[in-house]
């Protein structure tokens, strides 16, 4: 639970399962972490809507059978709530041991949600993995703060997030480029049915209502609380009011709306879309390397701030693959990977990594990598904005349905 007292071990002795198992793990001892883990399947359960990131997971899983003899099988989601939804479901039928679930690609309100009901394997682990010690969390807080919620080590950062829109220069004037939400619609204005955003609670459309909202919110310290519904109508009021503005300058007038990043982004290929966004700075310069968009790309933020957090993966309570769940959490860890992710011709998703920490060959390695030519350098992608409190993203999805469906 989020407000039970945090439970303390001795010499990071981790149980693997529930208390009175007889099989136990000692994260001081790595090597019995690996003797354990070696012959375990490990059900990753992870968004599998892009194919450069479902091409980066069979890359770590063959990494992981080659060298540790851990088969990793990716188990494709379009929505990281059915994996919660799966422990859930075991957890009411008391299946405690041999969950379907290893390990999840997670953050926000999934999170929160996992951790409230107790889902999650605990306690803290992830600071305990061999590669923390490379972890940047002194100067990226997001690593230690999930969507305001305190992670405790339930949770492995993975990679980091900053919101960046992408617009072609070829056809769109940089000099015509909004800067902030206002500025958006006043060009939706101007070019009526050239934006759109994909339909929540797809994660990247409800990512775009809490921008809006965080930049129009009269009080935006409500944001870092769960929402109070006595209140709530009217703090939401200047999101909803701008909402009612713009929906009828989106694509199809908002009677229909993109059905997740790469939908938006294959309609932007097309020409039907002149701006589109995404949650990682290095996704435009990806999607160039990969032939998915033209060479004139370029990405651009507000200058007020974008929101940032970081994305991670977490191992359920019931989980049947613990060790391998920890093997694999502490490779995705490892310099190697986060700089073969960082490749935007791999993936481009930013590290969780201080390069100050690294070794000389590791950290020359980041400094030499081409993050392409879309892809904004770290002085120019502006602040990053704090992601609301989970409540506000469940809160506001559920009344942007309400309100707009496409249904309506």
């Amino acid at each position: 639970m989020i407000g039970r007292a945090r439970q303390f071990i001795t010499a990071a002795i981790l149980t693997l399962g529930l208390a009175g198992e007889a099989a136990a793990i000692d994260l001081n001892d790595w090597n019995s972490v690996v003797a354990e883990a070696k012959g375990q399947t490990v059900y990753f359960n992870a968004w599998g809507g892009a194919e450069n990131i479902n091409a980066y997971i069979r890359w770590a899983g063959d990494e992981m059978k080659a060298r540790y003899g851990v088969t990793v099988v990716h188990v494709k989601l379009d929505d990281t709530a059915k994996a919660v939804a799966t422990v859930v479901a075991e957890k009411s039928a008391g299946k405690d041991h041999d969950g379907a679930v290893d390990l999840v690609w997670i953050n926000g309100e999934n999170f929160a949600a996992m951790k409230r009901e107790g889902l999650l394997f605990s306690p803290d682990w992830a600071t305990k993995l061999p590669n923390w010690i490379y972890v940047d969390h002194e100067t990226k807080p997001t690593v230690l703060t999930d969507f305001t919620i305190v992670t405790e080590g339930l949770e492995s950062p993975w990679g980091g997030a900053k919101l960046v829109f992408f617009y072609d220069s070829a056809r769109t004037p940089t000099s015509e480029l909004p800067n902030s939400a206002a500025d958006l619609l006043k060009w939706a204005e101007a070019n009526p049915g050239r934006f759109s955003y994909p339909q929540p609670p797809d994660f990247t459309g409800s990512s775009f209502l809490k921008q809006v909202l965080t930049e129009l919110i009269h009080d935006k310290t409500k944001l870092q609380m769960p929402v109070d519904e006595a209140t709530f109508a009217a703090d939401a009021a200047p999101l909803f009011a701008y909402l009612d503005k713009l929906t009828r300058l989106l694509w199809r007038e908002g009677k229909a709306y993109p059905q997740n990043y790469p939908d938006m982004k294959q309609k932007f290929a097309d020409g039907e879309l002149d701006i589109i966004f995404a949650f990682n700075p290095a996704e435009a310069s990806a999607a160039i390397a990969n032939g998915e968009l033209p060479g004139s790309v370029r990405s651009f933020v507000f200058s007020g701030g974008t929101l940032g957090n970081t994305h991670f993966v977490a191992i359920p309570y019931n989980a049947s693959a613990k060790a391998g769940a920890l093997l694999f959490a502490n490779f995705l860890l490892s310099p190697e990977a986060q700089l073969h992710k960082q490749d935007p011709k791999i993936w481009g998703d930013p590290t969780v990594l201080s390069l100050a920490k690294l070794p000389a060959a590791e950290r020359q390695a980041f400094e030499a990598l081409d993050l392409g030519v879309a892809t904004l350098g770290p002085d120019q992608l502006g602040p990053a904005l704090a992601e609301p409190h989970p409540d506000w993203m469940t809160r506001i999805e559920a009344e942007w349905t309400r309100r707009y469906g496409a249904a309506n």
